[in-house]
């Protein structure tokens, strides 16, 4: 069983849906969480954290973590040698992540509140991977620099999904892997 799949047993996603959702866990397609924001369906998860390469020991960033679903997953993917850190905007999704994630019993994971015109989390950069759940118009400059040197970011910009890959002397490459759709990524008012 490979690493994606063997966390996608650990981590039901039934436990970080609504109780009126957790019927349709194992429908792949998003689910409302709340705050017009989904937990996104399974299979672009999984195409996600394949293109991430997630491996123990990592720091690792999920910005836009919702439910605290992809947060747990990656802190599975990690373990207790790695760290992840989730950022959220909205505070009652933030709360519900939290709850979610400690569940899990993963202490090497939590979920911040997003801060103020911050995009991601620069206090405990750099990340050896970056996983961004919202999509943005442009690739996130801010979230470039929090990347570790070599890390990879997946991010979906403008409806596709993109993978940046930083080498050891800080280039970036970019290449892109298919079409999707996410809810917007928004900072923090």
């Amino acid at each position: 069983m490979d690493a994606v799949r063997s966390a996608f047993s650990a981590i039901p996603r039934e436990g970080f849906l609504p109780p009126e959702e957790r019927d349709f866990a194992g429908f792949d397609e998003p689910l409302p969480i709340g705050h017009g924001q989904t937990n996104s369906q399974p299979r672009t998860v999984a195409d996600m954290l394949r293109l991430l390469e997630v491996a123990p020991g990592h720091k690792v960033l999920d910005v836009g973590s919702g439910s605290g679903w992809t947060t747990a997953l990656l802190a599975h993917l990690t373990g207790p040698e790695g760290m992840v850190v989730g950022v959220e905007l909205e505070p009652s999704l933030v709360r519900f992540g939290r709850r979610n994630l400690a569940a899990t019993d993963q202490p090497w994971a939590r979920i911040e509140q997003a801060k103020p015109d911050v995009l991601g989390w620069p206090e405990d950069a750099a990340y050896d991977r970056i996983l961004v759940s919202a999509e943005a118009q442009a690739l996130p400059e801010e979230l470039i620099e929090q990347l570790a040197a070599p890390g990879r970011m997946v991010v979906p910009v403008a409806g596709l999904m993109m993978l940046a890959e930083r080498n050891p002397t800080g280039t970036v490459r970019l290449s892109s892997h298919g079409w999707y759709r996410f809810v917007p990524l928004r900072r923090r008012p």
